[in-house]
């Protein structure tokens, strides 16, 4: 019996943003849908608009499982994930053990068609997934600041800077084409 994608649906259990007062709580499952219409989104910009040879289908598979090794060591805040270079090495090495033991939950036959996806480390596809990350990141401060929480006005402040240091022409694109009606109630929209 494959416990595989068993593990996968328990994304729904762990929270994100933990240091931080939430108006909504957002869970590690909705995080990577969000990223990976937001990582197909950009590829499809760069394809589409700038006329660059990218993938958007791999793209949005590495972006789906991109949060994957959370499942076993939860959402380590962003501040302590990248406080040292010893602990950014150390969790990195925690999280591929984490993606092998998982993966080690597959039936062999699908095993190297889905560690494909989860592993990925092409870094064209692992740049639209980290900025998709990243713009994912941006519009929860934005729904967050929206409501009235200033609790994440520093977070907006640095994702954005974090963004613009990407120089990223299908950011840029998305920024500003899309982000605006993030803004926008439903009764706008």
């Amino acid at each position: 019996m494959s416990k595989f994608f068993a593990f996968i649906y328990r994304m729904k259990y762990i929270s994100r943003w933990s240091l931080m007062r939430n108006t909504r709580t957002e869970n590690v499952a909705e995080h990577s849908y969000h990223v990976s219409v937001l990582a197909h989104a950009l590829a499809v910009i760069s394809r589409d608009v700038f006329g660059r040879d990218i993938d958007p289908g791999r793209v949005a598979s590495a972006a789906l499982y991109h949060d994957m090794p959370e499942i076993l060591t939860g959402d380590l805040p962003t501040p302590i994930k990248y406080y040292g270079a010893d602990i950014k090495q150390a969790y990195k090495r925690i999280e591929r053990e984490a993606s092998e033991k998982l993966l080690g939950n597959l039936t062999d036959a699908m095993k190297a068609g889905i560690a494909a996806a989860a592993t990925d480390d092409d870094e064209q596809v692992c740049f639209f997934v980290k900025a998709a990350d990243k713009l994912d990141a941006y519009i929860k401060c934005l729904e967050e600041i929206n409501a009235g929480n200033r609790d994440f006005a520093t977070a907006l402040k640095q994702t954005k800077a974090a963004l613009d240091e990407m120089q990223s022409d299908e950011v840029a694109y998305f920024i500003e084409n899309y982000l605006d009606a993030f803004n926008m109630t439903v009764d706008e929209l």
